[in-house]
């Protein structure tokens, strides 16, 4: 039901943008998250939009400033720009929905995609 994509091969400084869709039901009024996860790592926290026009965001302090979460509700697509990638930011990136409003907490996440590589090369 959620489909990311987007991920790549991406020398440090350069620029990904992943794509999150969803289908088989509307996710207009959940919250969208972004996680990261390495091999022998926890499933990180990246960044969480909320569901209304506007929508609050939370970003980890990790990514601050580089990256930007957005949602466009009409194609049902939350979106993760990332901006001056780093080696650290390798990892598998994964999308994920939740009732009501967004957190941090990947445990709190109903419906999750598949995952898309990230793979910054320095």
């Amino acid at each position: 039901q959620l489909q990311a994509s987007g991920g790549g091969l991406v020398q440090a400084g350069g620029s990904l943008r992943l794509s999150c869709a969803a289908s088989g039901r509307t996710f207009g009024n959940y919250g969208m998250g972004w996680f990261r996860q390495t091999p022998g790592k926890e499933r990180e926290f990246v960044a969480a939009i909320n569901w209304w026009s506007g929508g609050s965001t939370l970003y980890a302090d990790s990514v601050k400033g580089r990256f930007t979460i957005s949602r466009d509700n009409a194609k049902n697509t939350v979106y993760l720009q990332m901006n001056g990638l780093k080696p650290a930011d390798t990892a598998v990136y994964y999308c994920a929905a939740k009732r009501t409003l967004a957190t941090m907490k990947s445990r709190e996440y109903d419906y999750w995609g598949q995952g898309t590589q990230v793979t910054v090369s320095s």
